[in-house]
C-alpha cells in the first residue's frame, strides 16, 4: 500500500505551468545551501540567478526585501579554530560577527544600486515599539530605491530570544513589510507528498489551499512543532504568510531555470495560497488583538479627510488627547459629537503628542527636535468604523 497520505488541502497539476501570483512588494528568502554551497564562504554559484531576477523586478518598479541566510559559513575561512560540525553558541555568534559584514559586501557586489543592512532579534518583533521603528526603517529604504537585506542579529540573539531560523523570520520581515509575496529559495524543489529521499515515485505538491496538520505532516512535523530547520520551518513560514493574506512559495535556487520562469510570471515549485485578504487581515488585527492604550479627539476636519478622502491622521486635525500611550500603541479617534470615529497605531507617544495637537506637519521636527514621520496615524495602520472589520470592536474602559 502507498504509505503517502490523501492530500485534501491540494491541487492537481494540469501540466502547465503555474502562474506566480501578481505581487508589488516580495520578501525573498534565499538559504545557506545557496550563498555557501560547501560551508566555507561565500559563492556566486547559485546568486547570480537571482541578483538578476531582483534587478529586473525592481527595474519593472517592483520592490523587493531580501533575507540572507549564510553570515556563519561566510565567518568560517577567517575563524580557522573552529571546526565544522556542532559549534558553541559563542563559536556561531562570533562567525556571525565575523560573517556578517563579508555576506552583506558580497551581496553588495552584484547589484548596480545601494543595499542595506538591517539585522533584528525577536524583541524587534515582539515590541511595538521596535516592531514600528524596523518597519518604518524598511519602508523608507523601500521608498528610496535601496534593498533591505535583513538577517537575524545571531551575534547578540541568546537561544531563548531567538527567532531561529530564516524561514520564520522571512515570514515575520514579510509581514513588517506587509508584502505580497514571500519567495523561500533553498536547494529543494518545493514540497512533496512524500519524502522523495525515501520514497523515489514521491510526486511535487503544486498548490497548497490550507496548511493543515495533514500537510505538516509530509514533513514529519505538526502545526505546534517548534522550528529545527529543513521542510517543516519553510512551512511554518508559508502559513505564517498566507495567515496574513501573502502568498508563499518554496523552489529550488540551485535550477537557474526555475528563477528565470519567474520573470516570465511562471513558478516552478509550491505555492501556499493566502487565506485572507491582506487589507481585512490587518485590519483585523488593528481592530481585535490590540488593545487600546488611549484615546485622541479630533476636529471635523479631520473626520472629513479620514472618512472621505483615504487621508492619514496629521496633528493639525488633533484637538485633545488621553492616557500615557507610547508610540506603536493602539489608540481609539473620537469626536466630541460623532463619538468613536477609529482605531489606528500611533508613531507618537502622548508626551509628544501634547506638543503637537493642532500643528502642521513641517512644525515637529522643531516642536520636538526631532521627527519620526509627517502623520500621526498612518492610513495603512488605520481602521474606521464604517469599516466592516471594525465592528465589534472593545473600547478601552472610561
Amino acid at each position: 500500500m502507498d504509505p503517502r497520505p490523501s492530500l485534501t488541502s491540494t491541487t492537481e497539476s494540469s501540466g502547465l505551468p503555474l502562474a506566480l501570483p501578481e505581487w508589488k512588494r516580495a520578501v525573498i528568502k534565499v538559504g545557506s545551501a545557496l550563498v555557501a554551497p560547501d560551508g566555507k564562504g561565500c559563492s556566486t554559484q547559485y546568486l547570480l540567478s537571482l541578483a538578476r531576477f531582483i534587478t529586473e523586478s525592481k527595474r519593472t518598479g517592483k520592490e523587493v526585501v531580501l533575507v540572507s541566510s549564510g553570515a556563519v559559513a561566510a565567518g568560517m575561512p577567517l575563524h580557522p579554530r573552529v571546526k565544522a560540525g556542532r559549534r558553541s553558541l559563542i563559536e556561531k555568534q562570533a562567525l556571525a560577527a565575523i560573517g556578517q559584514s563579508m555576506l552583506m559586501a558580497h551581496w553588495s557586489r552584484l547589484f548596480d544600486f545601494p543595499c542595506a543592512q538591517i539585522l533584528l532579534t525577536h524583541d524587534d518583533l515582539l515590541h511595538r515599539k521596535r516592531f514600528v521603528n524596523a518597519k518604518n526603517t524598511l519602508l523608507e529604504l523601500l521608498k528610496i530605491g535601496v534593498l533591505p537585506i535583513v538577517n537575524e542579529n545571531d551575534s547578540v540573539a541568546v537561544e531563548e530570544l531567538k527567532v531561529g531560523d530564516n524561514d520564520n523570520l522571512a515570514a515575520h520581515v514579510a509581514v513588517l513589510a506587509e508584502a505580497d509575496l514571500l519567495l523561500i529559495f533553498s536547494d529543494i524543489d518545493g514540497l512533496f507528498d512524500a519524502d522523495p529521499r525515501k520514497h523515489p515515485g514521491a510526486v511535487l505538491i503544486p498548490e497548497v489551499h490550507r496548511i493543515d496538520e495533514e500537510i505538516f505532516a509530509l514533513a514529519g512535523g505538526s502545526v505546534s512543532s517548534v522550528g529545527t530547520g529543513g521542510m517543516i520551518t519553510k512551512l511554518q513560514a508559508a502559513a505564517k504568510a498566507s495567515d496574513r493574506g501573502i502568498h508563499a512559495a518554496i523552489l529550488n535556487g540551485t535550477r537557474g531555470e526555475s528563477v528565470e520562469a519567474l520573470l516570465r510570471g511562471h513558478l516552478t515549485g509550491t505555492l501556499f495560497h493566502r487565506t485572507a485578504n491582506p487589507r481585512t487581515a490587518k485590519k483585523h488585527w488593528i481592530s481585535h488583538a490590540l488593545p487600546c492604550q488611549g484615546r485622541i479627539w479630533v476636529d471635523q476636519g479631520a473626520v472629513r479627510a479620514l472618512s472621505r478622502e483615504g487621508a492619514s491622521l496629521l496633528p493639525s486635525g488633533i484637538s485633545r488627547l488621553e492616557g500615557t500611550f507610547q508610540r506603536g500603541d493602539a489608540v481609539e479617534i473620537h469626536h466630541e459629537e460623532r463619538g468613536l470615529v477609529g482605531k489606528g497605531i500611533t508613531q507618537y507617544g502622548a508626551a509628544d503628542l501634547e506638543k503637537l495637537c493642532g500643528c502642521k506637519s513641517a512644525d515637529i521636527r522643531g516642536l520636538l527636535g526631532y521627527a519620526y514621520t509627517d502623520v500621526i496615524i498612518h492610513r495603512n495602520d488605520l481602521v474606521l468604523c464604517d469599516e466592516p472589520p471594525l465592528e465589534g470592536i472593545a473600547t478601552a474602559p472610561r
